[in-house]
């Protein structure tokens, strides 16, 4: 099985007093390397764009060094990656600052005569996420949707997180148009409960019961709570983490874990335990990928 991930590799900064851990991370990029981790069977390659600077360079190295296929990843001597640096509180949430208006990844898929999906053809499974589409032009954005309903159509399945950011979108009447785009043509949906509130201005019952009607495979997370089976409009009990000093990629690794175990062929409850109990891992310790 040969999955494609989508979406912004970026230079991370894991802020420590005056000090900082320099890294590669980015929201479907931290999906990708957990869901190689737990499945790593399965072919996982990633799909953006990065420069030709020395941080390029550090990025497709470290996504290489997590056997992920990298034969698609552009490169644009214009453009460079955009970087982000996370400080965390006493409780370990997590406040980011970005710098990503140049970033290549905004224009993945690009060419002279428009854009242009045909290296996404080759997969059975293609993974994204709000974030990248955030940070597409609108016209990208748009014919992508499209051509994710036709490759459906075609047998392929689309998973898809909501990780609504609202300084990306501007304009929330779009963001709520091209997610509800998205669940509507996803195979697996991968929503959090947050995010969907503020996106829609629903009350948790409210999101919980639009989902759940949308009868779609995945999981919809809920923090500590652990995840709810949208399958069967469901939960189990699920352990607390035993500590929490970042939460950065807490939903990321979910995501991974989940997708590896139901990708190879696990059922819905072990798929659930199993993004649970590697978010809970995650989020005690600093930045979004844990050391090997």
């Amino acid at each position: 099985m040969k999955i494609a991930a989508i979406g912004e590799a970026m230079i991370e900064l894991s802020m420590s007093g005056d000090t900082a851990d320099v890294r590669v991370a980015g929201d479907t990029l931290n999906t990708a390397i957990y869901l190689k981790r737990t499945a790593p069977m399965l072919e996982v390659d990633y799909i953006t764009r990065v420069g030709t600077d020395a941080f390029s360079d550090r990025i497709v190295a470290a996504i290489e060094a997590e056997d992920i296929g990298t034969q698609a990843v552009e490169r644009d001597p214009e453009r460079t990656p955009g970087l982000y640096a996370i400080t965390t509180d006493a409780a370990g949430e997590r406040s980011f600052a970005y710098w990503r208006d140049s970033s290549a990844a905004r224009m993945v898929f690009a060419t002279p005569s428009g854009p242009d999906f045909s290296v996404l053809e080759r997969y059975d499974v293609i993974y994204t996420s709000a974030i990248t589409l955030a940070i597409l032009p609108t016209s990208t954005r748009t014919a992508l949707i499209r051509w994710l309903r036709a490759f459906r159509k075609r047998g392929g399945r689309v998973a898809f997180d909501s990780n609504y950011r609202p300084r990306l979108w501007g304009d929330p009447d779009a963001a709520r148009a091209a997610i509800h785009s998205m669940w509507v043509l996803s195979d697996i949906a991968l929503p959090s409960i947050d995010d969907e509130m503020d996106l829609t201005g629903e009350s948790a019952r409210a999101v919980v019961d639009r989902f759940v009607a949308l009868r779609r495979t995945g999981a919809l997370k809920r923090g500590a709570q652990g995840p709810l089976c949208l399958e069967t409009g469901t939960s189990a009990n699920y352990p607390a983490a035993d500590k929490v000093v970042d939460t950065t990629a807490a939903g990321d690794s979910f995501n991974g874990a989940y997708l590896g175990a139901l990708l190879m062929g696990a059922p819905q409850d072990q798929a659930l335990r199993a993004g649970h109990a590697l978010a809970s891992e995650v989020i005690g310790h600093r930045g979004a990928i844990l050391p090997h």
